[in-house]
């Protein structure tokens, strides 16, 4: 319980780290995104970008998450709930200044991509014999 709990508080930290980096790396690489960051004005490509930084940084912090606690089915679905939680009223603030598919696809995608990384962890780290059912 312990493991589970701790892989969860890193989850959050994680997920705030990278997202934090790559968002990073999007204002040093991506012509004009600093500009735009502060109205929202983001071109097609932009809100696009976001979107992949968002999955990435799901996928990654769900991955991290059960490799902390390998036991635990269900603390990357957690952490990602727990963002998803902390995401909905953000979102509902900037709701005009961005299009609905956009709110859309971070707000519905994240808490399963989160989980995703945890099962892709689980997946990678099953022995053969297991994966291969002999």
């Amino acid at each position: 319980m312990w493991r589970t709990l701790a892989s969860i508080v890193a989850g959050l930290i994680i997920w705030t780290l990278i997202v934090t980096a790559i968002d990073l790396v999007l204002r040093a690489g991506m012509p004009g995104y600093l500009a735009a960051e502060p109205q929202l004005a983001f071109t097609l490509p932009m809100k696009i970008a976001r979107l992949l930084e968002a999955a990435i940084t799901s996928i990654a912090t769900g991955f991290i998450v059960r490799a902390i606690a390998p036991a635990s089915r269900y603390a990357a679905w957690m952490v990602g709930i727990l963002i998803l939680a902390v995401f909905i009223p953000a979102h509902v603030h900037i709701w005009s200044k961005l299009p609905v598919w956009y709110h859309l696809t971070f707000l519905i995608t994240l808490a399963p991509l989160v989980a995703a990384g945890g099962f892709a962890y689980a997946k990678l780290r099953r022995p053969a014999t297991l994966q291969t059912g002999h």
